[in-house]
């Protein structure tokens, strides 16, 4: 598989999620593992493009795709969705951050200028028990309105 744009090389068990291949295989942590049951997001990545819990994908499923995790998307410098969430003081623990970004990242690729319903809606499947939404919305609403 390709993760970040390099070729790697994961060999893992049956029966392990992509999840645990990126953590403990190839030591990319930034992705949590948290209900590991695709219902929080803190696992989402990028899959041949498409936002997805690794959690939920076997690991061998992935064999040949390309994968985004929170390590790939903003080079040297912090993503825009990061550096707006920073802004917006809307990181806290930091456990759910990197599901938030990757989401926020994989709607502004799609739709460069979304509404604050569309927001809600691509952010629906990340769980935060810290920042109660508001100051993540904030952020990329500020990141939008910016463009």
């Amino acid at each position: 598989m390709t993760v970040n744009g390099e070729a790697r090389v994961c060999d893992v068990k049956g029966s392990e999620s992509l999840l645990s291949a990126l953590r403990d295989y190839l030591r990319l942590t930034g992705s949590k593992g948290a209900c590991e049951q695709g219902e929080c997001g803190s696992c989402s990545v990028l899959l041949d493009g498409e936002l997805v819990c690794s959690c939920l994908v076997m690991a061998a499923d992935a064999e040949g795709s390309e994968i985004v995790t929170i390590e790939g998307l903003g080079g040297p410098e912090l993503h825009p969705v990061q550096k707006a969430l920073v802004d917006s003081g809307a990181v806290q623990c930091g456990y759910c951050t990197p599901g938030f970004v990757v989401a926020a990242a994989a709607l502004l690729e799609e739709n460069p200028a979304p509404s604050s319903d569309e927001m809600r809606e691509a952010l629906a499947g990340n769980i935060c028990r810290c920042t109660g939404y508001g100051a993540i919305l904030r952020g990329l609403e500020t990141l939008v309105a910016g463009r």
